[in-house]
């Protein structure tokens, strides 16, 4: 078994090399068309809809000048990327960039920031004026030394108005400083009123614990974390966070996951692991990957396990702190909760009961993987010339039932969607989701009201605009694939 796949992926991958043997006039990719080419073969090996697109079948090209040839007709990388995805309305999340030393940046939690997380909406009758609204602030930031808070609005930058056209250049582009200029809810719309916070960008490392604490709440001692993102660089402070909330002797947990994008497969594995108990769930399967025919045929033939995510009960070479007591989780979701936040909610529902309290989800259960230009994909004997690196979709994950059709969201057994005029503090215990949470768990409050306040039609939020929201991704490209022509 093991021989017979290893020639036919020899067959596979040796096409171009067998053939330009028998074409004299065959030539190996120019330097004009290295990225390009990088581009097509990442894509033609891992991409998970590889066989749905004919552009990148294994036949597509006899030879590798025919396949230049195709290329030659992309001279900007980006389109190339693009046309060789299938539809967007499937593929919504596959990205590429023209320098990796960012993208690895971001995908750790350190970004070129002022410490404003922020979602945009449009002005009530306006189809292209929109203003901004302040999540929440990163700690050790430049703002969290400002006067500007959650729940605050702003209008313009500088002086100019924000719109769908602009927002980008104003917010995101080269300026290292600018001022927001602050605004009021007048009954009617947004409007300036006259304040302004000045701002700096600097090189900020986001911990993505924002909140861990304890709520006593009569017999009840109520965990409350606020998780942002998933940095596997902050796994070991994670750890920590759960040693604190375990050491207190908490009864119950609510993970706030609103504004949780995803990020690392492994770090929402481990988080998983925290929730429960690891002596009855270390070795049962957290999740499944399921990837394209090529990649499954591979890790099937050598290494069935390697499609699995165990619950585990390390973080590297430190024992794991689980909520060993805990039959239930409280999860507080909205709709820019997506991807790793997803696969934690998804995946811990066999093992654990989930109630999850917010809005519907953002329905990402595909993964990514950052592919270099090197003979192996990783960052080993990455192509000098250039930065670029992509971030396809190479991986649907399931649960341990097998299920993981959310294209759509995952809908919360409590619906209540977030509104800006009734934000609250958030850890507070009259914040409306968490209020809402402590109440199921004690059963002493009804569940709060849906549209109690005002409703501005959504438009980004600044995550998503950075290039980051959404992400799900596993550490590196399966290397063996190719080694196993060794």
């Amino acid at each position: 078994m093991r021989t017979a796949f290893k020639l036919t992926l020899l067959l596979f991958i040796a096409t171009f090399a067998l053939q330009s043997c028998q074409d004299n006039d065959d030539i190996p990719p120019t330097s004009s068309l290295e990225i390009q080419d990088f581009i097509w073969k990442g894509m033609n090996l891992y991409y998970l809809w590889q066989e749905d697109v004919p552009d990148l079948s294994d036949d597509r090209f006899a030879n590798q000048t025919a396949l230049n040839t195709f290329l030659s007709g992309y001279p900007v990388p980006e389109n190339l990327f693009n046309a060789l995805r299938v539809d967007k309305s499937i593929d919504r999340f596959s990205w590429i960039v023209d320098d990796y030393l960012e993208l690895e940046g971001q995908l750790q939690g350190t970004t070129k920031n002022n410490g404003v997380e922020f979602g945009l909406s449009y002005k009530p009758g306006s189809t292209t004026e929109i203003f901004g609204y302040v999540r929440y602030i990163i700690a050790n930031s430049d703002a969290s030394t400002k006067n500007i808070k959650r729940g605050d609005f702003f209008t313009a930058v500088n002086g100019t108005q924000l719109t769908i056209s602009n927002y980008q250049s104003l917010l995101f582009g080269s300026n290292e400083t600018y001022t927001l200029n602050m605004g009021s809810y007048n009954g009617t719309t947004i409007i300036e009123n006259g304040k302004s916070v000045d701002l700096t960008k600097t090189v900020l490392s986001e911990n993505p614990i924002l909140i861990n604490k304890v709520i006593t709440s009569g017999s009840h001692k109520i965990g409350y974390l606020m998780y942002n993102a998933f940095y596997a660089n902050y796994d070991s402070k994670l750890n920590e966070a759960f040693g604190t909330l375990k050491a207190e002797g908490i009864t119950d947990l609510v993970l706030d996951l609103r504004y949780n994008g995803g990020g690392s497969v492994q770090t929402a594995t481990r988080l998983a692991s925290m929730i429960t108990d690891t002596k009855k769930t270390y070795g049962k399967v957290f999740a499944k990957q399921q990837w394209n025919a090529k990649i499954n045929a591979y890790y099937e033939a050598e290494n069935p396990a390697a499609l699995f995510n165990y619950f585990t009960d390390e973080v590297g070479n430190t024992t794991i702190n689980s909520l060993e007591n805990l039959t239930k989780v409280y999860i507080l979701t909205s709709k820019n909760t997506a991807s790793a936040s997803e696969l934690v909610i998804n995946g811990l529902k066999p093992h654990i009961t989930v109630v999850q309290i917010g809005d519907k989800t953002v329905g990402k259960n595909v993964g990514s993987v950052t592919l270099y230009d090197s003979p192996t994909f990783g960052t080993q004997n990455r192509n000098p010339k250039h930065r670029y690196a992509m971030q396809p979709i190479v991986l649907k994950i399931v649960n341990s039932d097998g299920f993981g059709d959310y294209f759509n969201g995952l809908q919360p057994d409590y619906l209540l969607k977030e509104t800006i005029s009734t934000y609250g503090v958030l850890g507070a215990p009259s914040e409306p989701l968490l209020s809402t949470a402590i109440g199921k768990i004690t059963g002493t409050t009804r569940m709060l009201k849906q549209n109690t306040g005002i409703n501005f039609e959504f438009f980004k939020d600044s995550k998503s605009i950075k290039g980051i929201q959404n992400q799900m991704y596993i550490e590196k490209a399966p290397e063996g694939l190719l080694k196993a022509l060794e």
